[in-house]
């Protein structure tokens, strides 16, 4: 291979040797460190910056992801705590192009930079863009906040981790033709959660210009007693006594707690009532507050931004309940841990989820739509907002009642119809609707990640006027259109709930944990 061929470029901690791949022709880097070990010492500790070398760092075969859970049949561990690392990808030119940061899903405890629909290539070249995918600490390592167990520990690992690789990219971005002044975080699932809460760190402030955040499950934070509550549990199914400290945490075995927390997270009766183990906490301090209250004072970056989320994201639970007494009885339950007041009126708006389709369009908006449109409406009084929804489902997917299910989109954005897992559904799906959707995905991307702006013809999520409805949204779709205030019954029950405070009429566990827990942490 000739050095054409391996590109040789200088990061501020050394230089890195990539490859122009051979079936895209994009010149890419992978397996890049950020950040040094998070493993022994570092664990729960913030993330510090990598350690300089010397020589050229081989950068052509992606690094191992954070430490996470297999789900198969097998309880195997996969990855490594020393997963500070990102992957670059831009077109094999010099151009000086602006930068988009992603920040990959999986529930806040799978997932990693490389997963073959996130590598990126097709949408680099399509949109013409340095394109940087960031792995960081995940489940036990980067979503539990251990503070109950001591003060040598920081509550939001992976979000540290997160603002530290936007400080290389502030730094570095410049040496692989990338512009530091126009730069775009993305996420989606998880990964658009991040996004949000970046939006909130004030550590992130000025880091980045503008920001996509595409499903993003906002109000998946996790308060102080719920944090609690997981630490807690973690403890108890590791086998450990209840005065564990975090020196004995920092010495257990890494693959024992990745198994435990995976455990954790299939406690099907906690999931249902939308408290899974891992989540960032507000912690008045890299997360100060839960990103609703953030939005709603203006104290958010005032970056463009475009969020929206799938029309299917939760067709899964469909399959969850028999009966409409037991669907009925589990909605109410979810509801009421948050808002008991108000969550009646939002049950009426679902007919009390009197069939499937219903019930699962409840928790879908319930996690991702209602919270993605209450930021949506506060972010429009300080910076232009965009809102979408992802409607495209091939003939297949609608037949066996998936829909436009949830990471859908993923295959659109990044310009790959075989690359997601729920491309295995519909091997023989015609090409044309999908790259039609693609298309038009990708243009609007590809105008914000430029001009800040997704183009004239997606208005603006705004207010109401003499001329104009009001929010618009983008719905892509086999022939895509703007609609404007859909679900508009839907908007208004969700305004009146509060969806901030988990737990907080769950007497057994605030009785029983806000002992330990500091008062500054219950605001």
């Amino acid at each position: 291979m000739s050095s054409a061929d391996q590109p040789v470029m200088t990061t501020s901690a050394g230089r890195v040797r990539g490859i122009v791949d051979p079936d895209t022709g994009v010149r890419t880097w992978r397996g890049v460190p950020y950040g040094a070990t998070t493993e022994g010492a570092g664990r729960f500790r913030a993330p510090r910056p990598v350690e300089p070398w010397t020589g050229v760092r081989d950068a052509s075969a992606f690094s191992p992801p954070a430490m996470q859970g297999f789900f198969g049949w097998t309880d195997n561990v996969i990855g490594t705590e020393d997963c500070l690392t990102l992957d670059i990808v831009r077109p094999d030119n010099d151009e000086e192009l602006p930068v988009v940061v992603y920040f990959h899903g999986g529930t806040f405890v799978t997932g990693s930079s490389h997963e073959k629909v996130l590598q990126g290539h097709y949408l680099t070249k399509t949109t013409d863009i340095v394109y940087i995918s960031v792995n960081f600490r995940l489940g036990v390592f980067g979503y539990l906040d251990y503070r109950t167990l001591g003060e040598d520990c920081v509550a939001n690992p992976a979000l540290l981790d997160q603002i530290l690789a936007l400080r290389w990219v502030h730094d570095n971005a410049a040496g692989f033709g990338g512009d530091p002044g126009r730069v775009t975080i993305m996420g989606e699932s998880a990964g658009g959660a991040a996004v949000i809460h970046l939006m909130c760190a004030p550590a992130a402030r000025g880091l980045f210009h503008r920001a996509i955040a595409q499903s993003p499950p906002v109000a998946s934070v996790h308060s102080r007693v719920q944090a609690a509550m997981w630490v807690r549990k973690l403890i108890k199914d590791m086998g450990l006594p209840s005065q564990t400290t975090l020196e004995a945490l920092r010495e257990a075995d890494a693959e024992a707690l990745v198994r435990v927390g995976q455990s954790m997270l299939l406690n099907r009766k906690e999931l249902v009532q939308f408290n899974t183990s891992f989540m960032p906490t507000v912690d008045t301090h890299t997360l100060p507050a839960h990103p609703i209250d953030v939005f709603q004072s203006g104290a958010q970056a005032p970056v463009p931004l475009i969020i929206g989320t799938n029309a299917d994201e939760a067709s899964f639970a469909k399959a969850l309940y028999q009966t409409n007494k037991s669907r009925l009885r589990a909605a109410r339950r979810a509801l009421s841990v948050y808002d008991p007041d108000n969550a009646e009126a939002v049950l009426e708006t679902y007919d009390f989820v009197d069939d499937r389709r219903k019930f699962a369009a409840l928790i879908a908006d319930a996690v991702f739509w209602a919270p993605s449109v209450m930021l949506a409406t506060e972010h429009r009084r300080t910076a232009p907002t965009w809102m979408y929804r992802f409607d495209y489902a091939s003939t297949t997917m609608r037949r066996i009642g998936l829909g436009a299910m949830h990471t859908s989109d993923l295959a659109a954005v990044f310009g790959d119809a075989k690359a997601t897992r729920a491309s295995k559904f519909d091997p023989f799906q015609p090409r044309e609707e999908f790259d039609e959707v693609s298309a038009a995905m990708q243009f609007h991307w590809g105008s914000f990640f430029h001009n800040a702006h997704p183009g004239e013809k997606w208005p603006v999520y705004g207010f109401r006027s003499d001329t104009e409805p009001g929010r618009a949204t983008a719905i892509f779709a086999a022939k895509s259109s703007v609609e404007y205030d859909p679900k508009a019954a839907q908007r208004r029950a969700w305004e009146g709930f509060d969806m901030r405070e988990w737990g907080m009429h769950r007497q057994d566990l605030v009785e029983t944990l806000t002992d330990s827990i500091p008062d500054e942490g219950n605001a």
